[in-house]
């Protein structure tokens, strides 16, 4: 039975998810602070359910006799993904005072949770760890490589938007256009750097857990699993873009493009690579 509700629940989370997307860019066309609020609430309820249905799963797993957090297989690891994108979502939101990047940020979590739930080659079902996956190891490595996943996908909005309000080149000839309602082309600026420092630091975090781990499990700390090299592929992207702000003053359209560049490469590194025979396979489960 708390199977079936953490799976409804979590059906009923992707959809919140949608209502708050369609929310947010009403409020983006109209410019009307009232579905702009409607919107918010409906985020909100939708990550609190998101967090009830994984502590229920969670729950049921030691319930089970299996007892480990709900990020061991392909399902999980899809609505954990989704979990972090909200959360930290709802935190620049909070921050920045400003709704319009959740028409560009709430879409993925809601298509996260929808290739979860709609998928037929996604099983949905609690499974037992494999051996290898038996360690504290697992938890951390995965949450953190997730942050950092999350952190970047709100950069890939914040490009999004950048190259958007670029397109206003007459702003007094579209006083209601909605890229008039876009922050300033500096703050955006900004804010894709400080999206991409967090996420950095989060992946970094992810590949040393994950190192550790390895050891852990096979005897070694890196082995090019096609995982591997495609998560150092995609911190490297990520380590130029910062080296090329701090180093050249990169800014503005080019630090845009590379946040764009490198969450492709983030997508890859956890949809592509997961079909590729190696050691992190168990995804496709």
């Amino acid at each position: 039975m708390m199977i079936m509700i953490n799976t409804t629940i979590l059906s009923w989370v992707t959809f919140i998810y949608f209502v708050a997307f369609v929310c947010y860019f009403i409020s983006a066309i109209r410019h009307t602070n009232l579905w702009g609020r409607v919107a918010s609430v409906t985020v909100l309820v939708g990550l609190v359910a998101h967090t009830v249905g994984l502590i229920i799963r969670w729950v049921e797993s030691y319930k089970m006799g299996i007892g480990h957090a709900p990020l061991s297989n392909f399902y999980e690891s899809l609505i954990f993904f989704s979990w972090t994108i909200v959360l930290l979502y709802v935190v620049f939101e909070w921050r920045i005072k400003h709704r319009s990047l959740g028409v560009f940020v709430v879409p993925m979590a809601f298509l996260a949770m929808a290739f979860a739930s709609l998928s037929p080659n996604i099983n949905s079902r609690i499974q037992p760890l494999i051996p290898a996956l038996q360690s504290n190891w697992l938890t951390s490595h995965v949450m953190t490589c997730f942050m950092g996943y999350a952190a970047f996908a709100i950069a890939f909005g914040l490009g999004c938007m950048y190259l958007l309000k670029s397109l206003d080149r007459n702003p007094a000839e579209s006083s209601k256009s909605f890229l008039r309602y876009l922050p300033s082309s500096d703050s955006l600026d900004e804010l894709i750097y400080q999206s991409v420092v967090l996420g950095f630091v989060f992946l970094s975090l992810g590949i040393i857990t994950g190192s550790i781990w390895a050891h852990y499990a096979w005897g070694s700390y890196w082995s090019w699993d096609p995982k591997e090299t495609w998560s150092l592929i995609t911190w490297l992207i990520y380590a130029a873009m910062l080296h090329s702000r701090f180093v050249r003053g990169w800014r503005g359209k080019r630090m845009a493009v590379l946040a764009i560049i490198g969450f492709a490469a983030v997508i890859f590194t956890y949809l592509g690579v997961n079909y590729l025979p190696g050691l992190h396979s168990y995804l496709q489960s």
